[in-house]
């Protein structure tokens, strides 16, 4: 009886209503162990952490893209055993007595893997903490329907760590890896100079790679148009790929993990009766390939 009547005034004090025989278990930092870290913070990824006694952490990404992008994990120490929805809610800690929580949304469970939210529900709840609210999760115990779970994000020590991760954010490079992985780049005619934009674009490539050392294998194939010797073609094909290949050293990449080809006038892409489409055909095709990562396909789960 007891402990009935404290599940309630538990349940009572986080704004949320349980049945009166439901056993509340709630997990969260006090005063005295809250953390938060910026446990990644470089122009390709950004993460905030804070650690939950007892029951994990929440972490919130964000990663270099041409779009702003976020999203918080849920990395709970005992996965789902099924699939539920669990309420999130707005919360004022107990030192704010009277003030009224606030719905923000759902969050889906899937069985056998962490949970997360999406860019604008992350937000909300990096905008709750930063009022010193704490952004709460309710579900329903998976394995004992008469237990309710209530997990607390606490505000402690959150603003200086806020600060550093909104830092990082505004350094984030404002392209990923998918966006450069496969690039074509342009060539002036019967030269191994590159055109304006493809410069660029192959500066844009050093700039990512001298970040990202997960690279695998750089495939690298250079072509010319049909004007002059075929033989010539091939030497220049070979000359473009050779001067790439150059770059990608001075980048950081290992010339083990570097594999250059010149097809010379061969495998064209357009006609060549036009400057136009021989421009086309005066191209280096540069792809990048990551080796295979068990983590990314858990981050991808529905």
């Amino acid at each position: 009886m007891q402990k009935t009547v404290l599940s309630c005034l538990v349940a009572t004090w986080l704004g949320v209503s349980f049945s009166a025989s439901a056993e509340v278990r709630h997990y969260g930092a006090g005063l005295d162990n809250s953390q938060w870290r910026v446990s990644e913070y470089s122009p390709l990824q950004c993460t905030l952490e804070h650690a939950i006694p007892r029951y994990g952490d929440v972490r919130f990404h964000a990663h270099a893209s041409r779009e702003m992008n976020l999203r918080m994990v849920v990395n709970m120490l005992r996965l789902p055993d099924t699939y539920d929805i669990a309420a999130i809610k707005s919360v004022a800690p107990h030192w704010r007595p009277g003030q009224a929580s606030r719905e923000l949304g759902n969050l889906d469970m899937y069985r056998q893997f962490n949970s997360e939210v999406g860019k604008t529900m992350a937000w909300t709840m990096l905008t709750e903490l930063e009022k010193g609210m704490q952004p709460t999760i309710y579900y329903r115990d998976w394995h004992d329907s008469h237990d309710e779970v209530v997990v607390s994000v606490s505000a402690v020590n959150f603003h200086s760590r806020y600060d550093d991760f909104l830092d990082c954010i505004a350094q984030l490079l404002p392209y990923s890896f998918e966006d450069i992985s496969f690039t074509v780049l342009q060539y002036h005619e019967r030269t191994d100079d590159l055109t304006n934009p493809s410069k660029r674009r192959l500066m844009q490539i050093g700039e990512y790679l001298r970040h990202d050392q997960d690279i695998e294998l750089v495939l690298v194939d250079a072509h010319t148009d049909s004007y002059g010797p075929f033989e010539e073609n091939e030497t220049l094909a070979m000359q473009r790929a050779e001067s790439v290949k150059a770059f990608l050293l001075e980048a950081g990449v290992s010339e083990h993990q570097i594999r250059i080809s010149g097809h010379g006038e061969r495998r064209h892409v357009a006609a060549n009766d036009t400057e136009l489409e021989r421009q086309q055909n005066r191209r280096v095709v540069v792809q990048m390939q990551r080796p295979f990562n068990p983590r990314l396909l858990s981050a991808q789960a529905p």
